[in-house]
């Protein structure tokens, strides 16, 4: 990719500054424009060729305010970057120019200790966040199954659910996010301070509308979660199983089932080898009795394997959500994966895509809470056999009442519910006027533009 950015202009700008880290070798650019978007053959071939030009890590806010007027006085694009864990291409910079990483802003900067709330740096990381809740008797609510290696911002920015989205929904329910402090991309950048209204255009993002660099979180109290895993050999029991566990009065924060094909791939921490399909539990102490009385009325096989050892980084939240697809890819790189919401009743629909696809799709559950109810959502495996076959496929499960968001696509509107929201596209007027900020990824300014 060829560009005419005046890099050298912007690096006279900045290169005094002590607090800005200037990383300019090839093997920088190439690490810093990519996140896993191989994931998706599509992505793969559309973005391997995107690189950025620089790449910039700020260690203070002072230093992104800097960055931010330079890259506005030059014109030239900006990319933020949290840890590079996402799968959509979210911090791929498609128009080059420089690359942000936030990793240096990761200050706990407050902490509530009536309300629970946190105020955190960008680039804290999710799994030291959650540490230091812990020990003030919170966690967080909602974490990507990448949550060892993931960034506050980038979750909030690229993300959209994960573990504990069974009890807690999805990162843009009212509720999750209540402030931001963000940077604007103007001649004379500022600092403001967005309150939970003005804040949600910014979540879910992808950074295309403002620079996140700190932000204010609900938590919950603290439980010690219970492992625990079910297996059932019959797929249509599986699921309704699955669905009692929701719906029980009992303490939720992972409820993940995968077709017995998909079991056979997983690590050894999963569980004893199966020919069973399996449902992967954190739940409660006071809920495995129940979980126990629901699995053995019909016929499943209940494991209670003890409380989770975050330590040890083998435990059943591994093998949840997109690491599902980490694993199976781990074992055959043609695997490739959707995301969708299924449609009720569940079953029917899958068994019809099932008898098309045969085991060139498998399935993996997650239950979720959409606008306060209970509903399954799904991130099958899918074999790549050609881009007109996953269209097919998507075709067919939005025909048959899926909800598809496309891991497929670059757009932040495609890879959720495919609508323009005019707030994002307003924020982005508003905060970056010059549409610099990760060009390319929000939907709106590109049909406006």
């Amino acid at each position: 990719m060829t560009t005419n950015y005046p890099i050298k202009l912007l690096l006279k700008d900045i290169s005094s500054r002590a607090d800005i880290e200037l990383l300019q070798s090839s093997s920088d650019l190439h690490r810093f424009s990519r996140d896993f978007y191989d994931y998706s053959p599509v992505l793969k071939e559309k973005l391997s060729h995107c690189i950025a030009e620089l790449v910039v890590r700020p260690s203070s806010v002072e230093a992104v305010l800097v960055v931010a007027s330079a890259c506005f006085r030059h014109s030239i694009p900006l990319t933020l970057r949290g840890s590079g864990t996402g799968n959509y291409g979210q911090c791929v910079p498609l128009k080059g120019g420089v690359v942000m990483l936030m990793n240096g802003l990761r200050q706990i900067r407050d902490f509530n200790p009536v309300t629970g709330e946190v105020t955190v740096e960008t680039g804290c990381l999710l799994r030291d966040l959650n540490e230091e809740l812990i020990r003030h008797g919170r966690q967080l609510r909602l974490l990507p199954s990448t949550w060892r290696s993931a960034s506050v911002g980038g979750f909030i920015a690229g993300g959209s659910g994960g573990i504990g989205s069974v009890r807690w929904g999805f990162l843009r329910d009212p509720g999750h996010l209540t402030g931001l402090e963000i940077i604007t991309l103007e001649k004379s950048p500022k600092i403001l301070n967005l309150n939970g209204s003005s804040a949600e255009p910014l979540n879910h993002a992808y950074g295309t509308n403002g620079i996140i660099s700190s932000l204010t979180l609900t938590t919950t109290p603290f439980i010690c979660w219970h492992e625990a895993i079910v297996d059932c050999s019959n797929w249509s029991q599986a699921v309704d199983l699955m669905k009692q566990f929701t719906c029980a009065a009992i303490d939720l924060y992972l409820c993940t089932l995968l077709e017995r094909k998909v079991v056979e791939q997983l690590p050894h921490w999963c569980g004893s080898p199966t020919d069973n399909h399996r449902i992967l539990l954190l739940l409660a102490p006071d809920g495995i009795e129940t979980v126990r009385r629901l699995s053995v009325a019909i016929g499943a096989n209940f494991k209670d394997l003890g409380p989770e050892n975050l330590q040890r980084g083998t435990g059943i939240r591994e093998l949840s959500w997109n690491h599902t697809t980490l694993h199976m890819r781990g074992s055959d790189k043609n695997w490739t994966y959707l995301q969708m919401l299924l449609p009720q009743p569940e079953l029917k629909m899958m068994q019809e895509i099932k008898e098309t696809w045969g085991d060139n799709v498998l399935w993996h559950l997650e239950g979720v809470r959409q606008f306060g109810v209970q509903r399954l959502a799904a991130l099958p495996l899918v074999r790549w056999q050609g881009m007109p076959s996953l269209n097919k496929l998507m075709n067919q499960c939005k025909e048959k009442g899926a909800i598809i968001f496309n891991p497929h696509a670059i757009t932040v509107e495609d890879g959720g519910l495919g609508v323009v929201d005019a707030d994002q596209v307003n924020a982005k007027s508003s905060y970056d006027p010059k549409s610099l900020l990760n060009p390319g990824k929000l939907k709106g300014c590109l049909i406006n533009s």
